[in-house]
């Protein structure tokens, strides 16, 4: 048996989890460490299967995020912080190496109530986690501009643009906007 190298006390039991697929959890701070290819091998025995939904409240829900980086308790290399989506700080450990992930305490019932759980394996890809950072960057920018123009101005700036870009005439519209004098022969 490994020792977790999260809590760096307790020891990687093998099992299952939820009683489905094999994994690995820390006899001390109860994190799991799970093989892609493992979920993914149970995955295409169970292509039916879905999670069910979790109602309870996530705000009531124990979360333990480790925020140093951790190891690989395979390989030992360092693993990735990666988002699990845009809306959320919490991020959950990657070992490229091994194609392992780490979950903390609590993060794979956080996975099953936001409908994530099922999608594990591809909350690693690079195409998930281009989403989130073009997610994220629009809601940046969102941001920016409403602290710029305030909540009235740019709700109806917001508005205008919609109109404008559904329009066939948008170039000459957006001329006659920036044009100095838009009744001037000379430009």
């Amino acid at each position: 048996m490994k020792r977790c190298t999260s809590c760096k006390e307790g020891l990687l039991k093998p099992g299952l989890i939820d009683e489905l697929f094999r994994g690995y959890t820390c006899s001390s701070c109860e994190g799991n460490w799970i093989l892609v290819e493992d979920f993914l091998a149970w995955k295409n025995k169970n292509p039916d299967f879905h999670f069910p939904d979790e109602q309870e409240s996530l705000s009531h829900r124990e979360v333990e995020e480790t925020k140093q980086a951790i190891l690989c308790p395979v390989s030992g290399a360092i693993m990735q912080k990666i988002r699990i989506m845009a809306g959320s700080e919490q991020r959950i450990d990657y070992s490229t190496v091994v194609g392992g992930i780490w979950l903390d305490k609590g993060e794979w019932e956080l996975l099953k109530a936001e409908g994530l759980a099922g999608s594990l394996n591809s909350l690693v890809t690079h195409e998930w986690q281009k989403r989130i950072r073009e997610s994220k960057a629009q809601e940046n920018f969102s941001e920016m501009y409403r602290v710029k123009f305030g909540d009235e101005l740019y709700d109806k700036v917001k508005e205008i643009r919609k109109w404008l870009y559904s329009g066939e005439q948008k170039s000459d519209i957006l001329a006659y906007l920036n044009a100095e004098d838009p009744y001037s022969a000379e430009r």
